[in-house]
C-alpha cells in the first residue's frame, strides 16, 4: 500500500470529526510523519466525552450511590435512609468533569501538536481528493488531501411513531443533560442505552416504564434479558414486552402514548431505539462511498471505503459502536493511510452494559456459534457458587462459558454480575490466546474476587464445583 504526498512533500490526511476514532487516527498519522487537518462542525471530542460514555457513567454511578444509601444487603446492620437528590448539583458536577476531560484529552492535545490543524466548519466532499468546508460565518474553504478519514459518529435514530416529532421527547443526549428527575419516565427501547438510563432514573426517583418491541436485550443470550427483567421487576421498573407504540402526544407537561398494551402517561419520554450514522452532508454518493442500512459506511478489513484514498472509522461505519473499537479502528486506519498494513481483529471484543448487575459479553453466544455451524459445549455457573458474590450478599446473575465441542476451546463468555465489566477482560484474553476450558480452570485466580468465577465456571466442565472447598484447584 503506497502513500503519496502533497506539494510540501508531506502526506496530508484530512479527518472529519474529533471523537475517539478521529483523535486516535490524528495522533497515529502524525507519529508516522503525516500532516493532519481535523474538521469539526460542533464541539470537539465527539460522543463519548460530551454526550455518551463519560456523562452516562457519571449519572449511573451517582444513581448507584443513591440506591445504596436507600437499600443494600446490609440494611439490618447499617441504617438506611432515603437520599435527597439535588439533580442540578449532580449535573453541574457531571458537566465539570466532562469539560475537564474535553480540555485535557482533546483540546490540549490538538493545541500541543504542531502537525495537527483544527478547522471549524461542516465538511463536504468535492471529489476523492478534496473537501469544501463551510464555516459558521458562511465562508467556504477548500481542503485538498492525500488521504481522508470519515469519523463523523452517529446520532439517535427516531422510530416512525405518529406525533413523536411534535413533542419534547428525550434522546440520551437530553436525558443526560436534564436538570430534573421526572416523576414518571417512559422509555421506548430495550437495548443498552434504554436499560442503563431506565435503571439510573429509577434509582434517582422516577417511576419508570420500559416499552420493548420484543424483550430486553433481545440480541443477547436469552438468559441475560430474563435476568435483567427480574432485576427490574424487583426494583419496581415496569417492562412491557412485545409492545408497539402507535402514537405519541404531549399536552400540559404530560406525554400520552397509545400502545398495544394500552394508554401510558408520563412527564418525560426517552427514545432509545438505536443510532444512525452522521453522513448525510458529506456527498458520499458523489465520490462513490457505499453505505449500508441506516447510512453506515461499509469498510473493508483495512478500514478503507469503496472510494480510493477514503477511509472511515467509528460509529459512522458498519462496525460495533464502542469508543474503544472506534479508537482502535482510527489508529489502524491511520497506519494504512500512511503506507502500512493493519487490520482490526474483533474476535475477542468485549462489551459491557452498565446496569446493576452489570452485563458483559465477549466472543460467540451459543446462537451465534450455531449460525456459524459450530458445535458447542456450554456451562452456566450461578453466582451462589462464587464466594465473592456470597460474601457480598448479592448472588444475582451468572457466568456462562461457550466452548467448542471436542476441543474445549473457549469461544465466548456471557456474564451478569455486579462487576462483570471488570471480569470480562480476562475472558477476552483467554479467547484471544485460544485457551481451552481446562487451561482456564488450571489458572491461579485471587480469592475472593468475582473474576474467580471464570475459573469456577471452567471447572464445571469437569467437576461439580458445589462439592469443592474454598480455593480448591
Amino acid at each position: 500500500m503506497s502513500a503519496c504526498c502533497d506539494n510540501e512533500g508531506t502526506l496530508h490526511v484530512a479527518i472529519i470529526g474529533t471523537g475517539g476514532a478521529a483523535m486516535a487516527a490524528a495522533l497515529k498519522a502524525t507519529e508516522r510523519g503525516a500532516r493532519v487537518t481535523l474538521i469539526e462542525r460542533g464541539t470537539i471530542g465527539g460522543t463519548c466525552v460530551n454526550i455518551g460514555c463519560v456523562p452516562s457513567k457519571i449519572l449511573i454511578r451517582a444513581a448507584h450511590v443513591a440506591h445504596l444509601r436507600w437499600q443494600s444487603p446490609f440494611d439490618k446492620g447499617i441504617e438506611a435512609g432515603t437520599p435527597w437528590i439535588n439533580r442540578p448539583m449532580l449535573l453541574a458536577q457531571q458537566q465539570a468533569r466532562v469539560e475537564e476531560l474535553r480540555a485535557s484529552k482533546y483540546q490540549a492535545i490538538i493545541d500541543n501538536n504542531p502537525n495537527i490543524t483544527l478547522l471549524h466548519g461542516e465538511a463536504r466532499f468535492i471529489d476523492a481528493q478534496s473537501l469544501s468546508v463551510k464555516r459558521s460565518d458562511g465562508t467556504m474553504q477548500t481542503v485538498a488531501f492525500d488521504r481522508a478519514l470519515i469519523a463523523t459518529g452517529a446520532r439517535a435514530a427516531l422510530p416512525p411513531i405518529a406525533g413523536l416529532q411534535d413533542t419534547p421527547y428525550w434522546t440520551s443526549t437530553e436525558a443526560l443533560a436534564s436538570d430534573r428527575i421526572p416523576a414518571r419516565l417512559l422509555v421506548i427501547g430495550s437495548s443498552v442505552v434504554a436499560v442503563e438510563l431506565a435503571q439510573a432514573y429509577s434509582r434517582l426517583g422516577s417511576d419508570v416504564t420500559v416499552i420493548a418491541r420484543s424483550k430486553l436485550l433481545s440480541r443477547e443470550d436469552p438468559a441475560i434479558g430474563e435476568t435483567l427483567e427480574e432485576v427490574f421487576a424487583n426494583a419496581g421498573i415496569r417492562v412491557l414486552r412485545q409492545t408497539q407504540t402507535h402514537a405519541v402526544a404531549h399536552a400540559n407537561g404530560e406525554f400520552t402514548l397509545a400502545t398495544s398494551a394500552g394508554t401510558l402517561r408520563g412527564e418525560a419520554l426517552l427514545i432509545a431505539t438505536g443510532r444512525r450514522a452522521n453522513v448525510e452532508a458529506l456527498n458520499l454518493d458523489g465520490i462513490g462511498v457505499h453505505t449500508a442500512r441506516g447510512g453506515a459506511i461499509t469498510v473493508d478489513k483495512h478500514l478503507q471505503t469503496s472510494a480510493p484514498h477514503i477511509y472511515a472509522a467509528g460509529d459512522c461505519t458498519d462496525q460495533p459502536q464502542f469508543v474503544y473499537v472506534a479508537a482502535a479502528a482510527g489508529s489502524r486506519a491511520a497506519i494504512n493511510m500512511t503506507g502500512g498494513e493493519a487490520t482490526l481483529d474483533l474476535r475477542s471484543m468485549p462489551a459491557v452494559v452498565f446496569t446493576d448487575p452489570q452485563i458483559a459479553t465477549v466472543g460467540l453466544s451459543e446462537a451465534e456459534a450455531k449460525r456459524q455451524d459450530i458445535q458447542t459445549d456450554s456451562r452456566t455457573l450461578t453466582l451462589d457458587n462464587v464466594p465473592r458474590a456470597l460474601v457480598n450478599f448479592d448472588t444475582r446473575g451468572f457466568i456462562k462459558i461457550v466452548a467448542a465441542a471436542g476441543s474445549g476451546e473457549i469461544l465466548g463468555v456471557q456474564c451478569v454480575a455486579a462487576e462483570a465489566g471488570e471480569l470480562i477482560q480476562s475472558a477476552a484474553l483467554a479467547i484471544h490466546q485460544r485457551m481451552r476450558v481446562d487451561d482456564l480452570a488450571a489458572q491461579l485466580f485471587p480469592y475472593l474476587t468475582m473474576v474467580e468465577g471464570l475459573k469456577l465456571c471452567a471447572q464445571t466442565f469437569r467437576k461439580d464445583v458445589s462439592q469443592l472447598s474454598c480455593c480448591a484447584a
